[in-house]
């Protein structure tokens, strides 16, 4: 009969060094162990070359390490690279590396699939299976970083939460994977340099405002007319635009942080001036700037961007009130690594 054996990175530093206490050992095992997990990111107990072989053989007769694995790799014409990552339980989600010139970003999934709508985003065609661990979130990143230096002869420069899943709907694992990310015995990652990208969730943006993150945050708007913005991302009709803008000024009230509003502009949806001069007039309310963000088609929604006058009428018509905007074109387009592209083409059975 098969002994079931608990992931050992689902248990606290203190638990670590109280089960080493229990079988006869001194505390700093734990404190050891737990560096071998959180700040080397080793996956085998094995390696953890500082414990003696008795040491190792009680951790692997007790434990498991669910760790994830790159099942396959794509990289696109502009170097942007995307992972298929296999969880342990079979299931599929991708991550994506985005480098430039000085730098480069990991884009980091949160859920198997998505909890909400957004008639753009391929994610959210898939049915949300579950979600991710701290654990699973941080092999990302680990692995990311991998990547960089072995692709491009540097760290990791940024952590953005804006592949599958929508982040605050897994609010307590994405909060703890941040926390050992930036932990100094961690990864020791500036928070500064982490964005969780929301779709809008108003009382869980209130929460990371009481919570005192210290990570940037993101919000995928892409339009300041509730009407409108129902059409794009149904959702919008429980989380509406007013609940919405009360959550904000609450969080820069709190963190005095200024947020990112990302926006895309399709044809024939928000591309009218009643558009523009909604989204100015929200963001002369709200501390913030704008990323209008190029469109990325996909292949369950007929959208369309919006044709370039209307994206210059965008960017002049905030530029002229002072409120900065940028215009992102999106990298790994060819691979479906851009920006709402991740589906997981690549088919997953988890084991139950």
């Amino acid at each position: 009969m098969e002994v079931f054996k608990k992931d050992i990175r689902a248990i606290s530093k203190d638990d670590l060094e109280r089960f080493f206490i229990h079988h006869g050992a001194p505390a700093f095992k734990g404190a050891q162990v737990y560096q071998w997990l959180w700040q080397k990111g080793v996956h085998q107990f094995e390696l953890m070359t500082n414990l003696s072989k008795t040491h190792r053989a009680l951790l692997e007769a007790n434990f498991t390490i669910n760790h994830i694995q790159i099942d396959r790799q794509q990289r696109s014409a502009d170097g942007t690279l995307k992972n298929a990552v296999k969880l342990h339980d079979n299931f599929i989600v991708e991550s994506v590396l985005i480098p430039t010139a000085k730098r480069t970003t990991a884009c980091v999934s949160s859920q198997v699939g998505c909890s909400l709508d957004c008639t753009f985003c391929a994610t959210a065609a898939l049915k949300r299976m579950r979600n991710l661990n701290p654990d699973e979130i941080y092999d990302q990143v680990v692995a990311m970083n991998r990547q960089s230096q072995l692709y491009y002869e540097h760290p990791l420069s940024n952590i953005v939460f804006m592949g599958m899943g929508e982040p605050l709907m897994n609010y307590a694992n994405v909060l703890s994977a941040i926390d050992k990310i930036t932990d100094p015995k961690g990864l020791a990652m500036s928070p500064k340099r982490i964005t969780l990208s929301t779709s809008g969730v108003p009382k869980m943006i209130r929460k990371m405002a009481d919570d005192k993150v210290r990570f940037k945050l993101a919000v995928s708007l892409h339009s300041a007319r509730q009407e409108v913005r129902e059409k794009i991302m149904p959702f919008a009709k429980s989380f509406t635009l007013e609940d919405l803008e009360e959550a904000l000024l609450y969080w820069y009230a709190q963190t005095k942080s200024e947020l990112t509003f990302e926006y895309v502009v399709w044809k024939g949806i928000n591309d009218q001036k009643e558009d523009i001069q909604a989204l100015v007039k929200w963001c002369k309310r709200i501390p913030s700037k704008v990323n209008i963000i190029q469109y990325n088609p996909i292949d369950t929604a007929q959208m369309e961007q919006a044709d370039q006058s209307v994206l210059q009428d965008y960017l002049n018509s905030l530029a002229s009130q002072k409120i900065k905007v940028t215009y992102r074109r999106s990298r790994g387009v060819d691979i479906d690594a851009a920006c709402g592209q991740l589906a997981n083409k690549i088919e997953s059975k988890g084991n139950g």
